[in-house]
């Protein structure tokens, strides 16, 4: 078991997002050899098949500037302003993690998707 001192101090966070100079939430943070990404969304006009390419895009660079990749991504949320979007999601989504894809789960969020974005995709990846 690891002391929460000791945790502290391995713990190492990237792309602090500060409400009013208060830290909000870290874009990344990096644990032993896990690394776990915020969600991401995309907050432009467009299909769903444009957001979800975006979202990727977006988490295959934050993957990699944190020392991973695609293919050492262990867990995915998927979270869908509409349930609607699932196979077209699905379509730009299938083949993007490699021959062994991580584990998922994906949800319809009731109220939408903050920032208007149609859908968000969070992640946890080793190093």
């Amino acid at each position: 078991m690891i002391s929460k001192a000791k945790a502290s101090e391995n713990k190492i966070a990237s792309g602090l997002v500060a409400d009013q100079e208060i830290p909000l939430f870290s874009s990344s943070v990096k644990f032993g050899d896990l690394v776990f990404i915020a969600g991401k969304g995309a907050h432009f006009e467009g299909d769903i098949k444009a957001h979800t390419r975006f979202v990727l895009d977006d988490l295959e660079k934050e993957l990699i500037k944190a020392g991973s990749s695609m293919d050492k991504v262990l867990k995915v949320n998927v979270y869908l302003a509409d349930l609607n979007d699932y196979k077209a999601m699905n379509e730009v989504y299938r083949g993007r993690f490699g021959k062994v894809p991580p584990v998922r789960t994906t949800v319809a969020v009731y109220g939408g998707v903050p920032g208007n974005s149609l859908v968000e995709i969070d992640c946890i990846a080793h190093t």
